[in-house]
């Protein structure tokens, strides 16, 4: 899954660049404009992730201050990823009534499905010792990449998921370890979820700014940024074996506004199991698009 996902991933981002263009030109936008400053920014991972570094190197670059950049940006953020929660919900709803498209959290058809999703529906019995050691897990794995980090250059995040699959692969970790860090990590999706997009929608969008920029034509190129996503990882994911509409969630998760972006999106979808790869889709995508559009700004001028 993490080797095919980046395929559906990069064909998303052309897609959604060239979506956006053209709609923006149709309102009447120039493409520069619309590709640095509405779908760079949805497609940057986020505020801290994206937007900050983006409007840092923008305002170096052109010479402007970057408070107002950054009011210039994060609109476009926060509507494409309001678009990508909305489509979440929309692919699960069809996942529901075409089932043949959906892998109900499975990415890839591996050909035992049937004993996975079983596998998965099995609920084993609740042990709180075994909660504690999957805590213990989850923060020594979180510590190592926070420590990792900057000596990589990699987020933090991406070297703990990076770590927690050589350990699975390798099987160091015993069964009852893991089934102690599934317990845990269904207490959190269970439990913590909604206390979490309530209390950050609520302390920390910038309602103003989103409110400000609220026209029909922005919001329609944003759309049409994020659902030319979707849609393109809905068909090359469908090419590559895997299932349509977790394919298409893992794009769209392309779009979010950083993490917490990626716990709505897969809330609204009932997919949290897919985290690890829409980490990998955020950070690492996100990452790479700030990258990118510093690059052709500084050529541009």
């Amino acid at each position: 899954g993490f080797l095919r996902m980046f395929v559906p991933l990069a064909v998303g981002t052309l897609a959604a660049v060239a979506a956006g263009g053209l709609v923006g030109m149709l309102f009447g936008y120039e493409f520069r404009h619309t590709f640095f400053y509405i779908v760079m920014p949805i497609v940057a991972g986020g505020i801290g992730e994206g937007i900050l570094p983006l409007s840092l190197a923008y305002a170096e670059i052109l010479g402007t201050e970057q408070p107002a950049l950054i009011a210039m940006l994060i609109p476009a953020a926060l509507i494409g990823n309001v678009v990508a929660i909305i489509a979440s919900g929309v692919l699960r709803r069809v996942g529901e009534v075409r089932p043949s498209h959906s892998g109900q959290g499975l990415l890839v058809r591996t050909g035992n499905d049937n004993e996975l999703l079983k596998e998965m529906a099995t609920e084993k019995k609740l042990e709180l010792p075994l909660m504690g050691a999957g805590l213990l897990m989850a923060c020594t794995m979180f510590i190592l990449g926070a420590f990792l980090s900057p000596f990589t250059g990699i987020p933090g995040p991406i070297l703990m998921i990076i770590g927690a699959a050589l350990l699975k692969v390798s099987t160091l970790i015993p069964e009852r370890m893991e089934t102690g860090a599934h317990q845990m990590y269904k207490f959190m999706t269970t439990n913590m979820t909604f206390p979490l997009l309530v209390g950050l929608g609520t302390l920390y969008v910038p309602w103003n700014d989103l409110s400000a920029a609220f026209t029909p034509a922005y919001f329609t190129i944003c759309a049409a940024t994020v659902l030319a996503m979707v849609s393109s990882g809905w068909f090359i994911g469908k090419l590559l074996g895997m299932y349509e509409v977790e394919a298409a969630i893992v794009t769209c998760c392309h779009s979010g506004l950083g993490g917490t972006g990626d716990v709505a999106i897969l809330s609204a979808s009932n997919r949290m199991g897919l985290m690890p790869f829409a980490q990998i889709s955020t950070r690492i995508g996100g990452a790479a698009m700030v990258v990118l559009a510093v690059f052709l700004l500084k050529i541009l001028g």
